[in-house]
């Protein structure tokens, strides 16, 4: 399988210049290297970091990434929710989804459709910018969203985001509310979900079927976060605050 050519910057404004690239496992690592995952690193004496192709507050990246797509070669025969682990440009599976119930939830979008969803983890900015860090999470998830859509577009695909869903519903679609799977690790804060799908058919749906979305956690979850910062996260309330009053009900 060959690698997805690389179009000129120009054509990917311009509404067709782009043939779309079929579903492959080598096509959804394109999109993930170009919108999420790290890009180099640098050096100052023992000091060693990694920069990333989003830009970021600080370069201190609250933003985490996740995938729920239909099965594909190389990654699995089966539908799957799959969190995007930067450093290793790999998926690390968090749970099943049978393919009838994928097709539920990807009900209304365009063939071959799948969704990445965006959550924050506060104290990555918190540590250093105080309760500055919430305007931060969400300054930076704009950013992801914009390199999503030119990653996307890239492939001659399209991204759209959700702007219907729940926050309670992205919660439960990422695995956020998953208490078990977040002990002793710093949480995440669900921002958003966007649908995106090879060429440019626009979909008839900006939901998820709930039930359905209720289902899927329902399933079987593998792994757990890992805690990021070796002393305990000094609690700014009111980041929790202004996170809870602008919920999306």
């Amino acid at each position: 399988e060959e690698e997805p050519l690389s179009p000129a910057y120009e054509s990917l404004y311009a509404p067709g210049a782009v043939a779309s690239v079929p579903m492959s496992i080598r096509a959804l690592s394109r999109l993930l290297e170009y919108a999420l995952a790290l890009s180099a690193w640098k050096q100052a004496g023992g000091t060693r970091w990694a920069l990333r192709v989003n830009p970021s507050s600080g370069n201190l990246h609250p933003t985490e990434g996740y995938v729920l797509i239909g099965g594909i070669a190389e990654l699995g025969e089966t539908p799957g929710l799959f969190h995007y682990a930067p450093a290793e440009h790999g998926l690390e599976r968090r749970a099943g989804c049978p393919p009838a119930l994928f097709g539920r939830l990807m009900r209304g979008f365009p063939p071959q459709a799948f969704l990445v969803g965006l959550s924050s983890v506060y104290w990555r900015e918190a540590w250093k910018y105080g309760e500055r860090a919430f305007r931060y999470c969400q300054h930076d998830a704009g950013h992801a969203i914009g390199a999503l859509r030119i990653a996307a577009a890239t492939l001659g695909w399209s991204a759209r985001v959700l702007d219907d869903v729940a926050d309670a519903t992205l919660e439960a679609l990422l695995g956020l509310d998953r208490d078990a799977d977040f002990e002793g690790a710093e949480r995440e804060s669900a921002e958003l979900v966007m649908a995106v799908w090879p060429g440019k058919v626009a979909p008839n749906n900006s939901n998820l079927e709930l039930e359905a979305v209720r289902e899927l956690a329902r399933q079987r979850w593998y792994g757990k976060a890992n805690r990021l910062s070796p002393e305990d996260p000094v609690p700014w309330e009111i980041i929790d605050t202004v996170s809870a009053a602008s919920r999306k009900p």
